[in-house]
C-alpha cells in the first residue's frame, strides 16, 4: 500500500511538473514569437533639416510645418506618403514626443512604482498585444515607424521606440476596458434641420480622457495631406496618428465615445486607428459604416459620424461581436454619451448594466434638457452646452463631478460645422478657454501662410465667463489640494486641520471631497470622524452605483471594526 501511494505521488508530481514546463514553454513561445511587424524602412537621406524660426513660433521640415499658436495649441501640417509623414512628424516634434512619453510613463510609475512590476507590465503588454501589428494597416505602421525614429531610447525597457508608439495607440482602448472607462466619459451631440439655427449640421463633443493635467499641456491640431484618401484635420497630442475628433475635406466628421466592454483577452484594431481610416477614406455615413464593419476591435465604442454629403449624423455602435448603425429616435438630433441606444444592443447584458450603474444616462438626459432649452442650436449655444457643469434642472453637483457635461478633465472639446468645413477647438483650461476656429477650405489651399496665425480670429468663441468667478478659483484650489491629500493619506501622514477645511470649502457640493476627508480620518484611526464624512458623501450626487457602494462598504467595515475593538 505504501509503495502504491508513493508511486501515485511520484506520478502526480511528475505530471504537475510537466504541466508547469508546458505552461512556461507556451508562454515563452507566445512572448518570443510576438511580432509587431516592424517596418523595414531606412531613415531618409534627405538633406532637409528642421528650421526653427523661434520669433514666429514656427518649425518647418521640407513642406511640413509645426507652429505654436498664440492660442496655446500646436498646429501640425504634414504631407506625403506614410513614412514621409511619420518622419516629418518625428523631426518636427521630437521634444514634444519626449515630453508626452515622459508624462505618460511618469503617470504609470505613480500607479506602478516598482521597477519589477513595470517589467512584468511590459511582459503582459507584449503577450496581450503580440498580434497588434497585423491589426494595424501597413500605411499606419509605416507612419508610426517614421515617428519612432525621432523618439528617445530612455524607455527602451518598455520596448523599442516603434513598439512603444504602436502600443500607445491602444492605450485609449486598454484604459477604458481595464478601468471601466473611469478615464473616459465623453459627451457629444449633433443637430441639423429644424434643430440647428441655420438648418445645417452642427456637432459638439467633449473628449474626457484624463491621465493627468500634464498630459494635456500640448494639445495638437494636425492637418494631413496624404497621398491617398482625403485631406483631414484631427485633434489629439504629439505622436498620436489615430483620430479622436476630426473632420475631412468632404465634411465628414468622426468623434469617439467609450462604451461598456468586457476585459479584452487579446489585441485587435485600436479604435483610434479604425477612426483614422474612416476619416481618411470615407465621405458618407454608409462608407464609414462599411469600413467599421471590416475591422475587428477589442473594446466597445460609439463612433459619432457627421456627414455634410448626407446632411445628418449617425452613430456606429461597435463591439467586438457586432457593428450596428444607429440613426436616432428623434428627428434632426443625435445625442451620444457612453451607452448604446440601438435596438440590437437593447438586450446586451453589458450595455444594460452600464445604463443601470453608470452616469452615462444622466449626462444623456442633461444634454437633452440643455438642447431643448435653447433650440435652435448655433455655435455659441453649442459651446455653452459643452461648458455646462450643472446637473438636471441646474442642480449643484459640485465641480468636477462625472455626472456633468463639463467635468473639468477634458483633453479637448470640439465643435464642427461640416457643411462649412469649419471646426472650433477649445484652448486651456479644459473647455473654459476660448474656442478657436479653423476653416479647412482655407487651410488646405496651397497658399496658406504658416508664418502667421492660421485660425480664423473673427470666428473665435470667447473664453467662458466662469473663469472670472471665485468659484473657478475654488476649483483650482480643489484640483491642487486633492492629489496632495491622497498622497499623504497613502503614507498615513498627518494633515493640518486648516488644510482639510480649505479642501472642503473649495468644493462643498462634491461627494468626493467628503470621501477623501473620511479616508484621511480612517488612516488616522479616527473612526467616528471617518464615518461622519462618508455619510455626508452619501448625501451628495454620486455618479456611479459602484462608487456609492464603495463608500457604503467603508462605513460598514469601519463600524464593524469599531464594535470589535
Amino acid at each position: 500500500m505504501h509503495r502504491i501511494v508513493k508511486k501515485t505521488l511520484q506520478y502526480t508530481g511528475f505530471l504537475f511538473l510537466s504541466l508547469i514546463v508546458l505552461l512556461i514553454a507556451g508562454i515563452s513561445y507566445l512572448y518570443f514569437s510576438a511580432d509587431m511587424q516592424t517596418p523595414k524602412h531606412e531613415q531618409s537621406m534627405t538633406t532637409d533639416k528642421v528650421i526653427d524660426i523661434d520669433s514666429l513660433h514656427l518649425r518647418h521640415y521640407g513642406d511640413n510645418f509645426l507652429r505654436h499658436s498664440d492660442s496655446g495649441l500646436w498646429e501640425l501640417f504634414v504631407k506625403g506618403d506614410a513614412f514621409q509623414r511619420g518622419e516629418a512628424i518625428g523631426q518636427l516634434s521630437s521634444d514634444l514626443l519626449h515630453h508626452q512619453e515622459k508624462v505618460f510613463v511618469d503617470q504609470i510609475r505613480e500607479i506602478v512604482p516598482s521597477d519589477s512590476y513595470l517589467k512584468f507590465l511590459r511582459f503582459f503588454i507584449v503577450l496581450f498585444n503580440r498580434n497588434l501589428g497585423e491589426n494595424v494597416l501597413e500605411e499606419y505602421r509605416d507612419e508610426i515607424y517614421g515617428i519612432s525614429l525621432s523618439c528617445t531610447h530612455e524607455y527602451d525597457f518598455i520596448g523599442t521606440p516603434y513598439e512603444r508608439q504602436l502600443n500607445y495607440h491602444s492605450a485609449h482602448d486598454l484604459g477604458h476596458a481595464m478601468q471601466d472607462y473611469m478615464l473616459v466619459g465623453c459627451s457629444s451631440f449633433a443637430t441639423w434641420g429644424t434643430q440647428s439655427a441655420d438648418s445645417s449640421l452642427l456637432i459638439g463633443r467633449n473628449f474626457d480622457f484624463y491621465v493627468g493635467d500634464a498630459f494635456a499641456e500640448n494639445k495638437q491640431v494636425a492637418f494631413y495631406v496624404p497621398e491617398q484618401g482625403y485631406r483631414f484635420a484631427s485633434v489629439g497630442w504629439p505622436g498620436m496618428i489615430g483620430v479622436l475628433s476630426g473632420m475631412n475635406e468632404t465634411g465628414l466628421t468622426v468623434t469617439i465615445n467609450a462604451a461598456k466592454s468586457a476585459v479584452p483577452t487579446g489585441s485587435a484594431t485600436p479604435i483610434s486607428i479604425l477612426t483614422r481610416e474612416i476619416l481618411q477614406y470615407a465621405a458618407t455615413i454608409d462608407e464609414a459604416f462599411a469600413i467599421a464593419k471590416k475591422r475587428e476591435t477589442f473594446v466597445s465604442e460609439s463612433i459619432l459620424i457627421g456627414s455634410a454629403k448626407d446632411g445628418k449624423a449617425a452613430i456606429i455602435e461597435k463591439s467586438p461581436e457586432k457593428t450596428v448603425l444607429f440613426t436616432g429616435k428623434e428627428a434632426n438630433r443625435l445625442i451620444c454619451t457612453n451607452h448604446y441606444q440601438s435596438e440590437e444592443f437593447s438586450k446586451d447584458e453589458r450595455n444594460m448594466e452600464n445604463i443601470r450603474t453608470s452616469d452615462s444616462p444622466y449626462r444623456f438626459a442633461r444634454l437633452t434638457e440643455l438642447i431643448n432649452e435653447d433650440l435652435p442650436i448655433d455655435v455659441s449655444k453649442a459651446a455653452s452646452i459643452l461648458r455646462d457643469h450643472k446637473g438636471l434642472q441646474n442642480t449643484d453637483l459640485g465641480l468636477a463631478n462625472e455626472m456633468a457635461i463639463n467635468q473639468f478633465i477634458a483633453h479637448h472639446s470640439v465643435i464642427f460645422q461640416p457643411e462649412k468645413r469649419l471646426m472650433w477647438v477649445s484652448t486651456s483650461p479644459w473647455q473654459c478657454g476660448k474656442y478657436v476656429a479653423y476653416d479647412l477650405n482655407k487651410i488646405f489651399k496651397d497658399t496658406i501662410d504658416w508664418q502667421h496665425e492660421i485660425y480664423s480670429s473673427d470666428l473665435t468663441i470667447p473664453e467662458d465667463k466662469f473663469i472670472d468667478t471665485p468659484e473657478f478659483q475654488h476649483l483650482l484650489t480643489y484640483k491642487k489640494l486633492t492629489p496632495l491629500l491622497l498622497k499623504k493619506i497613502r503614507k498615513k501622514e498627518q494633515i493640518e486641520e486648516s488644510v482639510l477645511k480649505t479642501h472642503q470649502a473649495s468644493n462643498p457640493s462634491l461627494y468626493y471631497v467628503y470621501e477623501v476627508i473620511g479616508d484621511y480620518y480612517e488612516a488616522m484611526q479616527q473612526s467616528k470622524q471617518a464615518i461622519a464624512y462618508w455619510q455626508q458623501a452619501l448625501k451628495k450626487s454620486i455618479p456611479k452605483l459602484q462608487e456609492k457602494e464603495r463608500i457604503q462598504q467603508k462605513i460598514q467595515k469601519q463600524s464593524k471594526d469599531g464594535k470589535e475593538s
